[in-house]
């Protein structure tokens, strides 16, 4: 019983806390418009 009550109250911490996060919203930054510069590996 104490495992269940374990497993339940974690499960509702990751949950609100999933919520904190959400309610933040997205930072309010903006992305770079350049894509990033990669090497493609040489095709044999």
């Amino acid at each position: 019983m104490r495992a269940l009550i374990a497993a339940a109250t974690g499960l509702a911490l990751a949950f609100a806390l999933v919520l904190a996060i959400s309610a933040l919203g997205r930072p309010s930054g903006r992305t770079s418009p350049e894509p990033l510069l990669t090497t493609v590996p040489a095709h044999p």
